[in-house]
């Protein structure tokens, strides 16, 4: 029993470390090369400068968001196989975390000052997650994959077409979001009930509506 309060105790300490490094600090990536490396720079109006910064704001929050979950859902998780998991797609999202931060500050913008906010309520959401079992917390995984695959399609129609920085990265988000779904399936999530679904998809509105002007 003390060893497994010891183990809490410890995930704990992780857990507040990462989420200060999530929202205040430098994530921790994977090292991969930004997508948008070799994507030439181009010259923007004010207003598509603008609007490629918020929508990168967006996906910046979205990122937050993303990582509190599977932060809250591998503290709960109740067997190794799926936290693991959960850390992988989290080590993927602070790729898209770090590359998302930079390309707003690139583009003259900040990152929002809601994120805080919105990454206590998505570590919550994530750890009762998890706590309800594995098969529910992958399903949940699988779906909020799926809601910001469709998110990250909008974000593309709207993009200027000649910001191919912004776009690259958020291409390159979109095919690793669609992965991590694929995994979570492939793990034994379970189908999500329709009214949790429009919940979840009626919160990601709220989210990507405020972090575009705040």
């Amino acid at each position: 029993m003390q060893d497994r309060a010891y183990s809490l105790a410890d995930r704990l300490l992780m857990q507040f470390d990462q989420g200060l490094r999530t929202v205040f600090g430098q994530p921790q990536t994977t090292g991969r090369p930004d997508p948008a490396g070799s994507a030439e720079e181009a010259a923007l109006t004010d207003e598509e400068r603008s609007r490629s910064m918020r929508l990168m704001r967006v996906n910046h929050t979205g990122e937050i968001c993303a990582q509190a979950l599977y932060q809250g859902q591998a503290l709960t998780a109740r067997s190794e196989r799926v936290r693991e998991a959960m850390k992988e797609a989290a080590a993927e999202e602070n790729d898209h975390l770090d590359w998302c931060q930079r390309r707003v500050e690139a583009l003259g913008g900040r990152t929002s000052r809601l994120n805080p906010l919105f990454y206590l309520g998505s570590l919550g959401v994530g750890a009762l997650a998890g706590a309800i079992g594995d098969r529910w917390s992958l399903g949940f995984l699988a779906e909020t994959e799926r809601q910001v695959v469709r998110h990250l399609d909008g974000h593309l129609q709207r993009m200027p077409a000649g910001d191919a920085v912004s776009r690259a990265i958020a291409e390159q988000m979109r095919e690793d979001e669609g992965r991590h779904a694929t995994t979570a399936v492939e793990h034994g999530a379970a189908e999500l009930p329709e009214p949790v679904k429009r919940f979840m998809g009626l919160s990601s509105k709220v989210m990507t509506t405020t972090t575009y002007w705040v």
